[in-house]
């Protein structure tokens, strides 16, 4: 099969968390680039809206839809608006996520709570609610969990993060086990640093430069450097693939590891 159709998602309907800027942002407009229709899901309504319509001028189909992602609730009717504009979703990225800086010995249970309701709770649910309509269709699907290194590896101050993605990891080891009978493939992306809006400037810093310094290839990573895994993850390049995370951090944690053993 020519790589064009092995890739291709026309036909396809995508619904990403945390779609509203920085990875989440991306990762809709490069499964709308792909032939997917795009749920848009997210707390900020006015990006959302600026992201759907930049998928829209690019040729492709995208919905909008406001919720917070621990709102049960509005994740259903999340699920709904996007079958009935679309149809059932074959893929789901959970992407949102939130972060905090607070050392283990000072962090709250309020702050504590939330990251891992965020983090690691609604990435269970989210995939729940897709599972149980892609089983009531009889359909396969794809789901794609964002992790990071920081759930192979912890760093100080930042422990409630760290767990959370560790929790994911092993979350989609589980669902990829258990529903791979029903065609449902769960997989899990762990990025290193990416540069976004949100930590552009402090990668700019010294201590930015000094973790730069130790990734082997060199360099922060860049949005567009999760695409290649995004996309085989969610088409049929990656049919056979379910119960992995793969890592995509210009070698920081292989480098880690080696320096540990």
């Amino acid at each position: 099969m020519a790589s064009a159709q092995l890739f291709d998602l026309d036909g396809k309907v995508a619904l990403v968390t945390g779609a509203s800027s920085g990875l989440g942002a991306r990762f809709a407009e490069v499964l709308a680039q792909n032939g997917a229709a795009v749920v848009l899901v997210a707390r900020r309504v006015d990006r959302l809206a600026a992201v759907a319509e930049r998928i829209a001028k690019a040729g492709g189909r995208a919905l909008a839809f406001a919720a917070d992602v621990r709102d049960r609730d509005a994740m259903a009717r999340a699920f709904d608006a996007a079958e009935a504009a679309f149809g059932t979703v074959d893929i789901l990225v959970n992407n949102a996520g939130v972060a905090h800086t607070d050392r283990a010995v000072e962090l709250s249970e309020t702050e504590w709570r939330r990251v891992l309701d965020t983090n690691l709770d609604a990435v269970l649910f989210w995939s729940q609610e897709a599972a149980r309509r892609l089983m009531a269709v009889g359909r396969g699907g794809a789901i794609i969990n964002i992790s990071s290194i920081l759930g192979l590896g912890a760093s100080k101050g930042v422990a409630a993060y760290a767990v959370a993605k560790a929790g994911v990891i092993q979350l989609t080891r589980a669902l990829g086990l258990e529903w791979a009978r029903k065609g449902i493939r769960v997989n899990a992306i762990a990025p290193g640093w990416i540069v976004t809006d949100l930590n552009r400037d402090f990668l700019a810093s010294p201590t930015g430069a000094a973790i730069k310094n130790a990734i082997p290839l060199g360099r922060f990573g860049e949005a567009g450097d999760l695409d290649g895994a995004l996309v085989l993850l969610a088409s049929d390049a990656g049919r056979y693939v379910t119960g992995t995370t793969i890592v995509v951090d210009g070698g920081q944690t292989s480098a880690i590891s080696g320096s540990s053993s």
